[in-house]
């Protein structure tokens, strides 16, 4: 007995001093973040508070996790039926009044990021994508031609972040005669803290000079909190509204779908579906997911993967599925959840490096992440088209290309295309940039038949080039090639010096 008794004490102790660090690293930041707000101006003082209420609640959550927020061994696919075909939700075919349905749904565009990562300032929804139209320009378009196809009442709602809630708004303007009524509200804003200290690098709440990297948008599962407490949750509810659509406006392919948007609205009383994850086929070059762990469906990201484990998770094999993040949520439910405080999602610990070497962590959560939290939740597994990113040139090479065919604000996959696959498109350092990328084809070239295309180094193309089967062209350093106006390139590799002079 007594040799149990003196084993335990010794991990109690530390549970205990365990508690007490935490206790006075929570009371520290609190401490901390009076400081801060002793800062704001007055206009602002209401939100900044909400906001560290919310950041609060999030660093206590952050403290209390230990080791990795999975366990791998409870891991398992998901069992069959929380993961439904499209085809059978589709089967069921359309009501008779499409539109009862349209005007209980709100669109909401996750709306906060920049354009940085091709090169573009402020937001990246107002970069051309094609046709000199905007991802903006085509998401009003969208809901515009529903609008006006069923004569119904679908608004826009964009969540902004603080990095591109003022360019947004401005632009706005344009849309004032547009079918569509758009509402905007604002992620939360928090403080990055110091990898150390664990306490905030910001001196006051300003956000310029060199206070410019010292607050972040916690991520995009910030939209309950910060969709409930501005307000228009409970006004898009008074107002009828009963689902909202949620995807990132840089996902071309999310559409609002009539059959999935049926298949909530008549769902019996008992039986209310109130969050539909769209998941698709895994390709070998996606790698993230939506997994069951513990009886319960939830969103697995590879942040939160125990490295052991990272190659496991981006096999094709175990993990057939991922989150394409177009989701579909009951407003009535996330008001609930809301109030009772029960909004569980992981926390991702994502470590940053300030531009003066300093390191930092931020913590943020995921949307779907909330998925366990939700009365029937279910995974619709939808084709691949429904996932159309532009996360890069190459991307945006395919949509802007002939391979799609725009509509009334929608693209689709041109008829003329013989395998329904996008062609997989690789370009080099060279066109990251969107004006670079422009500047290097004077027209975008045919790619109907293109199965994978890779450029790397100084590389130019003429007008009306067409490429067709494997394409790779490789400018070795100091080399320039030119692919000369109406070339057609069927399986080549073209690699070494061709410079086009004009004479």
């Amino acid at each position: 007995k007594k040799l149990t008794s003196t084993r335990l004490e010794p991990n109690s102790r530390m549970a205990q001093f365990e508690e007490v660090m935490r206790q006075q690293l929570e009371s520290s930041m609190h401490g901390e973040l009076e400081k801060l707000q002793s800062t704001a101006a007055e206009a602002e003082a209401e939100v900044s508070r909400k906001d560290f209420e919310g950041f609060k609640n999030l660093f206590h959550r952050f403290l209390q996790v230990k080791g990795p927020s999975v366990e791998w061994a409870k891991i398992n696919r998901p069992p069959e039926d929380s993961i439904q075909p499209y085809d059978k939700i589709k089967s069921r075919g359309l009501p008779d009044s499409v539109a009862d349905s349209l005007n209980k749904l709100v669109v909401v565009k996750l709306n906060g990021g920049l354009g940085t990562s091709m090169g573009c300032k402020g937001p990246k929804s107002l970069i051309s994508v094609r046709n000199e139209n905007t991802f903006l320009d085509l998401t009003v378009q969208q809901i515009e031609h529903l609008n006006k196809t069923y004569n119904t009442d679908v608004p826009l709602v964009l969540m902004n972040s603080f990095n591109t809630d003022e360019d947004t708004k401005k632009i706005l303007q344009k849309y004032t005669h547009h079918r569509v009524k758009i509402h905007t509200f604002n992620q939360s804003r928090y403080p990055r803290i110091n990898k150390e200290s664990l306490l905030p690098v910001a001196k006051d709440m300003a956000m310029t000079g060199e206070n410019g990297d010292v607050w972040y948008p916690p991520g995009h599962g910030d939209i309950y909190a910060s969709f409930y407490n501005s307000g228009l949750l409970d006004q898009l509810i008074a107002e009828g509204k009963e689902y909202i659509f949620v995807s990132n406006i840089d996902n071309l392919g999310a559409t609002v779908d009539l059959y999935i948007l049926n298949h909530l609205v008549s769902q019996p009383n008992g039986k209310r579906c109130e969050f539909i994850m769209e998941v698709t086929d895994k390709t070998r070059a996606d790698v993230k997911f939506g997994k069951k762990y513990d009886r319960k469906l939830r969103l697995l990201e590879i942040a939160q993967v125990p490295k052991t484990h990272v190659d496991e998770f981006k096999s094709v094999t175990k993990f057939k599925i991922f989150n394409t993040n177009n989701l579909w949520i009951s407003l009535v439910a996330i008001k609930r959840l809301q109030e009772q405080n029960a909004m569980d999602m992981e926390i991702i610990v994502n470590p940053k490096t300030l531009d003066g070497g300093q390191n930092v962590i931020q913590l943020e959560t995921a949307v779907g992440a909330a998925i366990k939290c939700f009365d029937n939740a279910l995974g619709i597994n939808v084709p691949r088209s429904r996932f159309l990113p532009v996360k890069t040139t190459s991307d945006l090479l395919l949509v802007m290309s002939n391979l799609y065919c725009l509509e009334a604000g929608s693209l689709t996959m041109s008829q003329k295309r013989e395998f329904p696959t996008t062609p997989h498109v690789k370009l080099g350092s060279s066109f990251t940039k969107v004006q670079e990328y422009l500047a290097r084809f004077e027209s975008i070239p045919d790619m109907l038949e293109l199965d994978h295309l890779t450029v790397s180094g100084d590389v130019t193309f003429g007008k009306h080039v067409s490429l067709k089967g494997t394409v790779i062209i490789i400018a070795n350093h100091g080399d320039r090639i030119d692919i000369p106006a109406g070339s057609m390139l069927e399986n080549k590799i073209v690699s070494g010096n061709l410079r086009i002079l004009d004479h």
